[in-house]
């Protein structure tokens, strides 16, 4: 394994693998923080040279974090099927990102579950943003819950109405806008304010109330922590999908309260207890930068890190797994640039991880960034056929405070894209009179429709 090359007449060394993958990062503030970013960009080509001459082996057999002292390691590597592994270890970082760019999805997915986070980080730093939506395009991941999302042609969203105080009433006319503009088809979900049982379990049968009165085929759920999701469904809340946050170090996960254990007892009570007819009912945020906050990246650059988080999604099959991409702040991405870089690096990851892949486009105010770097972004992971974005009222978080895709968003990205929403979900729409073959109607955002008869 040759970790040296010469540029430019200057030999550039590196200690390991871990130090590779992280100078070959585009730049991130995070990783500067964190003072393991190249200190120049010809140091960070030599990186590229470098990572790219590497073998998928190598990668693999070099984890950032000790397989010995890490369970977020341990469940990456024993989820590897050694023998599709064993075909192609001996291939390049190089040559691996070619394959990418060649192949179809199909022979894509026929090598993913031979593959480790860090191989999938590895390659992704080989890759301009083109060669990011490109391959990623050519990535078809379903899951299903109550509906199906991941169908080619379909562009679905998560509608999050949050509420500053969690009064049922502000947050349901925030769910009769949304779905008044063809939002939700991903899943009606709120962040809360207050973590405890009982309002998560109200909210849970106000948004199911709601789903059944109305005959809206979705999905529901309260994004609080998963202690607290589990005791609401042993107590009969209706809950269609339990989500928890998580990161890629068993560091950053103790900090989120959580550790492989608990997710496990979480998946098989949801498996035993959930409202939802599928098989898929998890789902898992992330970002680029939270194992930095916490301590807990163990050296290694936010962008490998993030890879790790989705590698440990994979153990759970979840119908939804989302980057938070903008939301930490400029410690982690400075500017709108990194923002857009961000989400497509974790849009792509995730997909070739084998995830059914969201992209929360967001950006704090306290961010060098701006509703133009939020609309590009959105444009090009539609173009990357994302499986869904969020759905906030103006585009505007009154409980979170950040900046993410509104209503409007969503209904111009699916126009401009000519996709649809999940089927069964506009097959509703149409009768409610809110969408017509495929277009929103006159009637859409007007959330009267739910308050002046049956429908």
């Amino acid at each position: 394994m040759v970790l040296r090359t010469t540029l430019f007449g200057k030999v550039y060394k590196f200690s390991d693998v871990k130090e590779v993958l992280a100078k070959a990062n585009e730049e991130k503030s995070g990783d500067r923080l964190a003072r393991i970013i190249a200190k120049s960009t010809e140091e960070r080509v030599a990186a590229k040279i470098v990572l790219s001459e590497l073998t998928i082996g190598d990668l693999r057999n070099n984890p950032v974090v000790d397989y010995e002292i890490d369970e977020v390691t341990r469940v990456i590597q024993d989820g590897v099927n050694e023998e599709i592994f064993n075909k192609i270890k001996s291939m390049t970082i190089g040559e691996f990102r070619e394959f990418l760019l060649e192949s179809t999805g199909e022979e894509i997915k026929a090598i993913r579950d031979g593959l480790t986070s860090e191989v999938i980080a590895g390659v992704t730093k080989l890759m301009s943003n083109m060669d990011l939506i490109c391959a990623s395009r050519k990535i078809i991941n379903k899951a299903t819950c109550n509906t199906t999302i991941g169908n080619v042609g379909t562009l679905a969203a998560r509608l999050q109405p949050n509420h500053p105080t969690d009064s049922i009433d502000g947050i349901m006319a925030s769910v009769m806008e949304g779905i008044s503009y063809g939002v939700g088809d991903a899943v009606i979900g709120l962040n809360p304010a207050v973590d405890s049982i009982e309002s998560v379990s109200n909210i849970l049968k106000a948004f199911k109330d709601f789903m059944n009165k109305f005959k809206v085929p979705t999905q529901n759920c309260v994004l609080a922590h998963v202690t607290t999701q589990m005791e609401a469904i042993r107590k009969g809340a209706p809950m269609d999908l339990m989500f928890q946050s998580i990161a890629g170090s068993e560091i950053s996960n103790r900090a989120f309260g959580i550790d492989v254990k608990l997710l496990d007892e979480a998946y098989f009570l949801m498996k035993e207890l959930k409202a939802s007819k599928g098989d898929n009912f998890m789902y898992f945020e992330t970002g680029q930068g939270s194992e930095l906050s916490s301590e807990g990246h163990n050296g290694a650059d936010q962008l490998t890190m993030e890879a790790r988080c989705y590698g440990l999604a994979k153990r759970y099959k979840p119908f939804l797994v989302n980057t938070v991409v903008g939301f930490i702040g400029p410690e982690y991405l400075y500017d709108g640039a990194q923002v857009i870089r961000a989400g497509l690096e974790d849009h792509f990851m995730g997909k070739l991880t084998g995830l059914s892949m969201g992209v929360d486009v967001c950006y704090t105010n306290h961010m060098k960034a701006d509703q133009n770097d939020l609309e590009n972004l959105a444009v090009l992971l539609a173009q990357a056929n994302c499986n869904y974005f969020m759905g906030v009222p103006g585009g505007d978080d009154v409980m979170l405070m950040y900046q993410s895709s509104s209503y409007h968003d969503v209904a111009t990205l699916r126009q401009i894209t000519n996709k649809r929403p999940i089927n069964e979900f506009e097959i509703r729409l149409n009768e409610l009179g809110i969408m017509e073959n495929g277009a929103l109607t006159s009637r859409a955002g007007d959330p009267s429709i739910f308050l002046n008869q049956e429908v």
